[in-house]
């Protein structure tokens, strides 16, 4: 295969990897305005000059949308998952709409005696990963697989999927079409834990369906009662011990308990009046901040909310937020529209506009009884370069307080 017949779609980590594995290759992008070299050898174009006549193979960044002009136009398109396909180990694929990240890296952490090593989504390109590796544990998201029609998992684990990335998409039953895709592809001897909303779709692997932590604690033989995590870290936890349990009949609990989460991720920490405050920077959507409301709900919480949702309808959000003793503080592009939520829906609501103003309103209200979190169900770039400067910014003002 001659490289320069490769076309990559978006200057990204994923393509460079490529180009960086298999020689140069000629670059399309947005932000490329004049035709130039990089220091690698990369052709970098832009879109206008593409020619898919010039390519033997297109190869596009995963959050490409079908929408763009290049994809419209391209006639060799391959994902990435499928470029690499015939050299991909026993693989292991973790989706769904919340909990890929944390899953795959406790997969990873139970199978680190086996060999396996973890990429995709989760921050390694499959260009960059091991073939002679075991088993790869994949991070895949919808837009992976969206454009994947060779490449499949062994075994599939699915969380819950909820409404996300509907504009890339098109719409709703796109996105679950995308989640569900790899399963036309499974075969007879692999397996797919996949939630009790899609017991019907079809598939030769053997289906393991849940509910929720019950429905896998019962079908593996696990005692909820000796794995240390909670909320929506249980379910994590239980998917990860069930791929380890399909594979190799375990169930270590001192392992799993040993694993480490991320920051940002419902991270705990006490201020100097000993009052306890949660960052879950991570929550960019209305299911991981509901998530983190089931973990903390039978406490009082002060709630920071807001940033940059994406357009997607806040209702389902505020439906769920009447359970709980929650006020909220309004922060981040949306900020008005989560004050006029709050108000139609009767829930208290500070309009604070910035991190810092909220944090200062919260410790004013907030005590040893009291939960204060930053659970925003939105994303962090319309003030923050990440939701991990996002996240860093509110540990800081909340340990400053007096």
């Amino acid at each position: 295969m001659k490289n320069q017949n490769i076309a990559c779609f978006g200057y990204g980590k994923t393509t460079r990897a490529i180009a960086k594995l298999l020689g140069p290759c000629t670059f399309f992008d947005d932000k490329i305005t004049v035709p130039s070299v990089d220091e690698d050898g990369n052709a970098l174009k832009p879109v206008s000059e593409f020619d898919t006549r010039l390519f033997t193979h297109e190869i596009p960044s995963p959050g490409f949308p079908p929408s763009h002009p290049l994809i419209q136009k391209a006639q060799h398109l391959i994902s990435e998952y499928d470029f690499f396909a015939p050299n991909i180990p026993f693989s292991i694929w973790i989706s769904g709409t919340n909990g890929k990240t944390t899953t795959t890296q406790m997969v990873e952490h139970l199978l680190a005696d086996k060999g396996s090593i973890s990429g995709g989504n989760i921050g390694t390109p499959l260009a960059e990963m091991s073939p002679d590796a075991p088993i790869w544990i994949l991070e895949t998201s919808s837009f992976s697989m969206h454009y994947t029609d060779i490449a499949r998992p062994n075994i599939y684990a699915l969380l819950p999927v909820t409404p996300d990335h509907v504009s890339w998409h098109g719409s709703m039953q796109a996105y679950y079409d995308a989640k569900l895709k790899p399963l036309s592809m499974m075969k007879e001897g692999e397996a797919v834990i996949l939630p009790k909303m899609f017991a019907d779709t079809p598939t030769k692997a053997f289906k393991i369906i849940y509910e929720d932590e019950k429905d896998l604690a019962k079908y593996f033989g696990f005692d909820a009662n000796k794995i240390k995590f909670k909320g929506a870290f249980l379910m994590d936890a239980m998917i990860a011990m069930g791929i380890d349990k399909i594979l190799y009949d375990r169930c270590d609990y001192d392992r799993i308990n040993a694993f480490v989460l991320d920051p940002h991720r419902q991270e705990e920490f006490r201020d100097s009046r000993d009052r306890l405050w949660i960052n879950d920077s991570k929550a960019t959507n209305i299911d991981a901040t509901l998530a983190a409301l089931r973990t903390y709900g039978s406490y009082p919480i002060h709630l920071v909310l807001g940033g940059d949702d994406k357009g997607v309808e806040l209702e389902e959000l505020f439906t769920p937020l009447k359970r709980y003793d929650v006020s909220v503080y309004a922060i981040g592009s949306n900020a008005l529209r989560l004050e006029a939520l709050c108000k139609q829906y009767d829930i208290p609501c500070t309009l604070c506009h910035t991190l810092d103003v909220a944090v200062e309103e919260i410790s004013k209200k907030h005590n040893r009884h009291s939960i204060a979190m930053l659970s925003p169900a939105a994303a962090s770039l319309d003030q923050f370069t990440s939701y991990a400067q996002r996240g860093n910014l509110f540990r800081d003002l909340a340990k400053a307080t007096k």
